[in-house]
């Protein structure tokens, strides 16, 4: 059983009456997000981007910057990121007519095969073999949202350098300048292929910030959830709650889950980096599971039960990511968002961060 919270780290949450209640409309998670605002680039240094401190209800953001982390934290307080590694999955092929194709792989499957988007799809019907440079693709069965079952024509020893010969790493959709370094789409942890997408708050640290967490006290912890493209994909329902959430593979090392739950036990936090760590810690807290596949959906009146804290981008309107948000600190993401659009922080992918804090609960 997990060890218990002490009462005077952390308040019982006030549930709004609006985020709480069943039947949400989707259209409660829409905001304001002039083109202007969302950064087309990545900043240099990583560690330059701003950070909006929390300060919790009725009170001001702060205005930091990521480089400021170390002293945002605690000693004896749990750092934890996201190690997995954007694959080059983007891939332009032809088929044999000479028809350009894009295959956008999505996750391989356990029997060699991969899930993949194809485009456009209803000019290669099943069976069609396409070539990505010497790379074969042969594209299968459709499997439901516009997805297909494809296979690359090499060994699976062989494919992660295939794919870097001739893949490209893939952006998110709203970023339209070319990336000169690929490498700034990856964390400067990342280690383990498998993503889609980066953990784009861990796009900001760097082994500076990271040491000094260090020399202030905090452990740095590693887990791994390999990001999907649904992590992107808006709410298209009408109600949150009617949303079905996209499953990721996630690993967690034992001692990393012991680690988490020893901190808070100590009155101390776990300052999660990104929504895909607050969905792999709370996943292992609800199952038990500390490797395997998860949907969880964490919106509403979520309990948390391993975060306190989390580091995380100004997200999408109506996302699955901004949902987790308003579940973690309430309505006043809207105030948080608005000061940033205010003080000109940049947003999504390649843009600013807050540090946002569970303590006050949902006020």
């Amino acid at each position: 059983m997990m060890p218990a919270r002490r009462a005077d780290r952390r308040p019982s949450a006030t549930l709004d009456p609006v985020t709480a209640a069943s039947g949400v409309p989707a259209s409660a998670f829409d905001h304001d997000l002039p083109p202007d605002a969302i950064a087309q680039v990545p900043i240099v240094p990583r560690d330059a981007a701003r950070l909006l401190l929390d300060r919790g209800p009725r009170r001001e953001p702060d205005d930091r910057g990521v480089r400021d982390l170390p002293g945002l934290l605690d000693p004896g307080d749990v750092l934890v990121v996201n190690d997995t590694r954007v694959l080059p999955a983007r891939l332009s092929a032809r088929k044999d007519t000479g028809g350009a194709v894009e295959v956008l792989l999505l996750e391989r499957e356990p029997a060699g095969t991969w899930r993949a988007l194809v485009r456009p799809g209803r000019r290669v019907p099943p069976g069609t073999s396409v070539h990505a440079g010497e790379l074969r693709i042969d594209v299968g069965d459709e499997l439901g949202d516009g997805v297909r079952r494809v296979r690359l024509g090499v060994a699976a020893d062989a494919e992660l350098d295939a794919l870097t010969s001739v893949g490209e790493v893939p952006l998110p959709p709203y970023i339209h300048e070319p990336l000169a370094d690929p490498e700034r789409y990856q964390t400067v942890f990342a280690r383990v292929p498998g993503s889609v997408a980066a953990p784009t708050a861990g796009l900001h640290l760097t082994e500076r910030v990271l040491d000094g967490c260090r020399e202030r006290g905090v452990r740095v912890e590693r887990v791994q959830l390999h990001v999907g493209l649904g992590t992107f994909r808006p709410i298209t329902s009408d109600t949150v709650d009617a949303h079905v959430m996209h499953a990721e593979a996630y690993r967690v090392d034992p001692s990393v889950a012991e680690a988490c739950r020893a901190t808070r036990a100590h009155g101390r936090r776990v300052v999660a980096v990104g929504t895909t760590v607050v969905r792999t810690l709370e996943a292992v807290a609800a199952t038990g599971a500390l490797a395997g596949r998860t949907d969880i959906y964490l919106h509403g009146d979520h309990r948390f039960a391993l975060v306190d804290r989390m580091l995380t981008n100004f997200h999408v309107p109506r996302s699955s990511l901004l949902v987790l948000v308003d579940a973690f600190i309430g309505p006043r993401w809207r105030d948080l968002y608005t000061a940033a659009l205010d003080r000109g922080y940049r947003f999504l992918s390649f843009g600013d961060c807050c540090l946002l804090d569970h303590r006050w609960g949902r006020a």
